[in-house]
């Protein structure tokens, strides 16, 4: 007998214990995948970062590493873009289209599409809590950011991670270690500083295409595309988020009169 057929013969004879393995952990097979995600700066805030997305089955586990952020302050932070085939991405900085210098959320959102999951530290992760301040991670002293949560999903979600990306808001462009109105206000409530709302990092999870611009606008999760115009609040949560707005607002007073 040769050496070639002894081979073949071996590798044919464990095929059948691959297939049981495979029967029996259908996990390993088909559903556990798991994918890298670069945060990089967005508005020259000089945030960067690291998100890993590992899902199995229905469960997803967020892991985020981040720094470079605004310290001592909360920053909102979603997984964006389409579960419906829509490539969306991360927005250039020609995004910024009233000329202010800053990529706002309003102006972010038709490139890195709606929120899909707010990832809150606790409780709902709905986009009706895209901006529940008062459940999203705070920065440390040195302006680092780290977070783990376990979240159930849909199928629609599972199936489309890869087409998923992630965005932590919150910028400091006058360096004050704050939120202010330098900036204006935000477009999502005008009681909330543009700091507080525009984007500070994005990514998208390594290997996906950057394509085009989608057709068919922003998702609002109606399960039908609408169009971008239709209010960038809504595609933060609409008006369940403005009443989250008054507990942010209260951390940032309780955090001035601190100081």
């Amino acid at each position: 007998m040769t050496v070639k057929r002894s081979i073949r013969i071996a590798a044919l004879a464990a095929l059948p214990a691959v297939f049981a393995l495979c029967a029996a952990s259908p996990a390993l097979a088909a559903d556990s995948q798991a994918f890298q995600i670069d945060l990089e700066q967005l508005n020259d805030s000089g945030g960067s970062g690291t998100a890993m997305l590992s899902i199995n089955g229905s469960q997803l586990t967020v892991k985020i590493e981040s720094e470079g952020l605004v310290p001592g302050q909360p920053h909102a932070q979603h997984i964006h873009g389409s579960t419906q085939g829509h490539n969306f991405h991360c927005p250039p900085a020609s995004a910024d289209k009233d000329g202010d210098g800053i990529v706002s959320t309003g102006e972010g959102i038709p490139h890195y599409g709606d929120i899909n999951i707010s990832l809150t530290t606790k409780g709902d992760t709905s986009k009706e809590s895209g901006l529940a301040i008062d459940r999203m991670p705070t920065a440390d002293a040195n302006g680092k950011v780290s977070y783990e949560r376990t979240i159930t999903v849909s199928k629609a979600v599972a199936t489309h991670i890869q087409d998923l990306h992630v965005v932590q808001h919150g910028i400091d462009p006058n360096k004050n270690k704050e939120y202010d109105f330098g900036k204006g206000k935000s477009e999502l409530d005008p009681k909330l500083p543009q700091e507080a709302t525009a984007p500070a990092v994005c990514g998208i999870v390594k290997g996906a295409s950057v394509g085009a611009m989608p057709v068919g606008g922003v998702e609002t999760g109606s399960g039908s595309p609408e169009g971008i115009a239709d209010t960038p609040a809504l595609a933060i949560g609409g008006t369940a988020l403005l009443a989250s707005a008054g507990a942010f607002a209260a951390m940032r007073l309780r955090t001035r009169q601190s100081r």
